[in-house]
């Protein structure tokens, strides 16, 4: 294996699907969107500004540089985001179109056509305005999956107030942290939420973090969801249903500036000041619309669409508010986990609904794999018919099972076991970007790229990314490095919130005039692009920069491995090692006792010697955020032998006790 300077190239795929004729054939996105994008990148962004958003005043300019990385898109254009997500909708005669099911973990049900939607962001708009919001205002939203998240970031984006969606997750200190950052004068949240069966309460974080005197926040809106007891602090707070449902139902929503701010979303971190990210309204809208569209095929007079992230991520902003309604669409809303009450929820939720676009993590994937393909088999998902990953890189089995098993569902047979499998398995659309970036960058479209299991392959018409070496030049094809975007783009963050010099060493001090996204990438034989992860996760073994995501890859393709995560640890010889912590499928029982040394054995056989990790631990789960990311900097305390570091943003906070028992064992 040649050694590379700035990331090793470790495996390769040469699995590749092309897309089926009848397709092909129905498809809204084609080949041509690639060279009209290539022969006029700002006239094709401008044309597709003007198909996929209606403006109250037309723009002249479609990209100002002249304060660069401070770019500015349709920068003299006006619209409302709400307005496009909305009433547009309903004046064109599509009033009556369901826009949200909302599906509750308990089974209770709720769906808004176009028309009551509209209603209720105008009802919401109102209460607020009565509260003193206004354009420019701050609202922090610390909401459960419901459809009030939804209608609150509606009627903050039709009022011109700037919402910050805070993760239902998260602790106290850090819901105050980011209410002072972004200085908010409102905060919307609920009693509580359920979770696994249980009532998770909401509103007493809220009332930890406003405990404090010194914060900017005059009211609390409480949306009563589990009835547990509340505590209320008089003056202050406000139950939605005594507020909103009483407000005016009139309310013409305003244009505002294409760059006027739209929203604040904190970067997950939890330690230090946050790191708000800015975005504002029209590069942002078009991109995230037409991105959509093209990705996911996007019919929005017959297509379900179900995105399985929560509103307190940029794929709840982008993928599941935002940009599905602004393109008509049909949206699935869920609340609870995908074991609620059994391992089929999810699958009986896409039955149930018929979802046909189903979007949702690797981590999921992984999840699903490790219950069993008998799970999925027991229900009927013909209805789907384009799937999509996001979050992270996938690896190249579990993408493989998500086609082979749920793409190709073609529901069950007269004996209740499963029917003949699809022909055409639903083609999967595997995708990179970023909160930073707003929406998708780099993606297949599914009626032109022959897919290739675990990679993002192609930038988005209109976008250019490339991976470079330490010096900024691109690499060949078969080699890895970090990658970058070399023009601007719409749906770009505009900056971080109050921080423009933080914003600037951020994301543009590493490579001149280039957005660096923090990400290690490699091109393959063909030039297309595979995600290797953080470069904060790269390990340096024996001179070799290895990426993590590749040794896991490895790893989940044997058929014992569920989950993976790779971490590297100190070591006296090659300066770091290869440490692998895996999920069994089954139960350890089903696999023999010298299973470790046989995936260290797998691995340096799949990729190569270099690779082999030094030691594999078999533990009963891996620590995740309530998101599905893997905490590998706990891993790594200890693989090192340290006690492990902060593991509050946890979803299990006692997972580390559980993997250090199986390491002392």
């Amino acid at each position: 294996m040649a050694e590379n300077p700035t990331l090793d190239n470790l495996s390769s795929e040469h699995r590749a699907f092309p897309p089926s004729p009848e397709f092909v054939k129905n498809a809204v996105a084609d080949a041509s969107l690639y060279q009209r994008a290539a022969e006029d990148r700002l006239g094709y962004w401008a044309e597709r500004a003007r198909e996929a958003i209606t403006w109250h005043s037309d723009f002249t300019e479609v990209l100002d540089d002249s304060n660069a990385p401070f770019y500015r898109w349709f920068g003299d254009g006006k619209l409302n985001a709400a307005y496009n997500a909305l009433d547009r909708h309903v004046e064109a005669g599509h009033g009556d179109r369901t826009a949200l099911h909302f599906e509750g973990e308990p089974g209770d049900t709720a769906s808004y056509t176009y028309a009551e939607l509209t209603t209720a962001v105008k009802q919401a708009a109102n209460a607020f305005a009565s509260l003193g919001v206004g354009a420019g205002d701050r609202v922090a939203v610390y909401l459960p999956m419901i459809p009030e998240a939804v209608i609150t970031m509606l009627a903050c984006a039709r009022l011109g107030a700037v919402h910050s969606v805070v993760f239902g997750g998260f602790s106290a200190d850090a819901l105050r942290n980011r209410i002072d950052d972004a200085e908010a004068k409102l905060v919307v949240t609920a009693d509580g939420t359920w979770r696994r069966t249980k009532p998770s309460p909401l509103k007493p974080a809220v009332d930890a973090a406003l405990e404090a005197p010194g914060h900017t926040v005059d009211n609390v809106l409480v949306v009563r969801r589990n009835a547990e007891p509340t505590a209320w602090v008089e003056g202050r707070d406000l139950w939605w249903h005594e507020v909103v449902p009483q407000a005016s139902a009139e309310h013409t929503a305003q244009p505002f500036d294409s760059e006027h701010p739209l929203f604040i979303l904190y970067t997950s971190g939890t330690t230090g000041r946050p790191k708000g990210i800015l975005h504002t309204t029209g590069g942002y809208l078009v991109q995230t619309a037409v991105t959509h569209r093209d990705t996911f095929d996007l019919h929005p007079e017959t297509d379900v669409y179900w995105c399985t992230a929560d509103v307190g991520w940029i794929t709840g902003h982008s993928y599941v508010t935002y940009a599905p309604l602004v393109n008509g669409s049909t949206v699935l809303l869920y609340e609870g986990t995908m074991d609620t009450p059994d391992r089929g929820r999810w699958w009986d939720l896409v039955q149930k609904y018929k979802v046909s676009i189903m979007y949702t993590a690797p981590t999921a994937i992984r999840t699903a794999m490790k219950w069993g393909r008998e799970i999925p088999d027991a229900y009927d998902l013909s209805s789907l018919r384009v799937l999509g990953t996001v979050g992270e890189p996938i690896n190249p089995e579990a993408w493989m099972w998500y086609r082979e098993v749920i793409g190709a569902n073609n529901g069950a047979g007269t004996d209740g076991k499963p029917g003949p499998r699809k022909e055409h398995p639903a083609p999967i659309v595997d995708t990179w970007w970023q909160t930073e970036t707003g929406g998708h960058m780099i993606a297949p479209l599914p009626a032109v790229t022959a897919t290739k299991p675990g990679s993002a392959q192609v930038a988005v018409p209109g976008i250019s990314t490339d991976v470079v070496d330490e010096m900024g030049t691109p690499v060949g094809n078969g080699e890895g490095g970090y990658l970058v975007i070399r023009d601007p783009w719409p749906s770009m963050l505009r900056g971080i919130w109050g921080d423009p010099e933080r914003f600037k060493e951020t994301y543009w001090s590493r490579f001149e005039t280039m957005y660096f996204a923090g990400d290690g990438a490699k091109k393959d034989e063909d030039g297309d692009i595979w995600l290797l992860g953080r470069v904060d996760d790269v390990m340096n073994v024996s001179g070799h920069r290895l990426s993590t995501t590749e040794i896991e890859s490895s790893l989940v393709g044997h058929e014992a491995v569920a989950e993976a995560a790779v971490v590297g640890a100190k070591d006296e010889t090659t300066g770091e090692a290869v440490v692998a912590f895996v999920i069994l499928r089954g139960v350890d029982g089903d696999w023999p006792a010298d299973i470790s040394e046989q995936l260290r054995l797998h691995v340096g056989k799949d990729i190569g010697p270099i690779a082999k990790p030094k030691a594999v631990f078999v533990v009963p789960e891996l620590p995740k955020t309530r998101s599905g990311k893997i905490m590998r900097r706990l891993l790594k305390d200890v693989a090192e032998g340290r006690a492990a570091g902060d593991s509050s943003t946890l979803a299990d906070t006692t997972v580390m006790d559980q993997i250090a028992e199986t390491m002392r064992g």
